[in-house]
């Protein structure tokens, strides 16, 4: 299965209202554009923070028929034996790895970056973080999964129909594996389908303002 090669657009960014000495990064979902999330955290913005929200390539997604639409890999089933697109998650994973450095060296340390996602790009932030070897400041991950199959908070909706709620039971023992459980919180919001609420981006505020504090 071929990864993908394609270069990542420019994000969309929600500056620092003063010096940034902490940043967020955040990857949209499958056929989304990080534009409506940039609206979202303008609305919940700390002043010394710089939210990046990065576009996905256009790419043919195998679940959707072969149809091109933004997307970090390739999604070929929604089961929990389906194959993955391994190649594609690494590679997209690398390309986010090459923004934080850049953040890196323009002057913000590692562990004041926070990365974050929704479904596909939560999946895509979540393997980021935990392969990353720079240490994070934290990683927010909505209704999505730990690919490849085989902390962090995480809200999901209890009614969601494209990634269900199974995937969070097993993301959160493999989480449990590999980071210390006492880091990792998971929310659960009832009735929300795959997308997301209010309620979901307070919550990131929340964590923001707790992992990145003015200094």
């Amino acid at each position: 299965m071929c990864g993908n090669n394609m270069s990542l657009p420019l994000p969309a960014i929600v500056p620092a209202a003063r010096k940034a000495t902490a940043a967020v990064t955040f990857l949209h979902g499958l056929g989304d554009t990080g534009h409506g999330w940039a609206e979202a955290f303008a609305g919940i913005l700390t002043p010394h923070v710089k939210y990046m929200c990065t576009h996905a390539p256009i790419r043919p997604v195998t679940l959707n028929v072969g149809m091109s639409m933004p997307s970090w890999f390739d999604i070929i089933r929604l089961q929990t034996d389906a194959e993955e697109d391994e190649a594609g998650i690494k590679q997209a994973s690398e390309k986010i790895k090459t923004l934080i450095n850049q953040e890196v060296k323009n002057g913000i340390t590692s562990h004041r970056i926070v990365l974050g996602g929704f479904s596909q790009g939560g999946a895509l932030s979540l393997y980021t973080a935990l392969t990353a070897q720079q240490k994070l400041g934290g990683a927010v991950a909505l209704s999505c999964w730990l690919p490849p199959q085989h902390t962090f908070p995480q809200c999901h909706g209890e009614a969601d129909p494209l990634v269900p709620i199974m995937f969070r039971c097993l993301t959160m023992e493999k989480l449990k594996t590999l980071c210390n459980p006492s880091n990792i919180t998971f929310n659960t919001v009832k009735g929300i389908l795959n997308s997301c609420v209010q309620q979901e981006i307070m919550d990131i505020k929340k964590l923001i303002e707790k992992q990145l504090p003015p200094i």
